[in-house]
C-alpha cells in the first residue's frame, strides 16, 4: 500500500499512524522509499481494563463508521481490491454526507 501510486494520490499526508502489526523492517523500507512519510506506531497497552492511546482512537472511530456499511460488516468478499473499493466507496459516502450537512450560521 505504501508506493509511489499512493504517494502521488495523497502527496499531503506527512504522517501514518498504524497498528503494532506494521512495525516489521518492510513498512519502514516501503515508507522511506516512497518519499518523507513518517510511519508512527500506536500501540495497545498490555492492561486489560479499557484506556484511550492517542491518536488510535481515529482508527477505531473510523472503522466503526465503516462498518456501519452492510458490505463491509463481515469478510464476504473474496478479493482484497474488492474490499479496498467497497472501503472507497463507503468513506466517499461518509464524506458527502459531511459535506451536503447543512449548517446554520448564529
Amino acid at each position: 500500500m505504501l508506493d509511489e501510486r499512493t504517494r502521488t494520490l495523497w502527496p499531503f499526508i506527512v504522517k501514518i499512524f498504524a497498528d503494532a502489526g506494521y512495525q516489521g523492517p518492510r513498512v519502514a523500507l516501503a515508507a522511506r522509499d516512497t518519499g518523507t512519510w513518517i510511519v508512527e506506531i500506536v500501540k495497545r497497552t498490555e492492561l486489560h481494563t479499557f484506556a484511550v492511546v492517542p491518536k488510535r482512537w481515529i482508527v477505531e472511530r473510523t472503522l466503526a463508521w465503516i462498518s456501519r456499511n452492510r458490505r463491509l460488516m463481515r469478510d464476504f468478499e473474496r478479493y482484497a481490491r474488492t474490499v479496498a473499493g467497497f472501503i472507497r466507496l463507503a468513506m466517499i459516502k461518509i464524506m458527502l454526507r459531511r459535506l451536503t450537512r447543512s449548517t446554520v450560521c448564529p
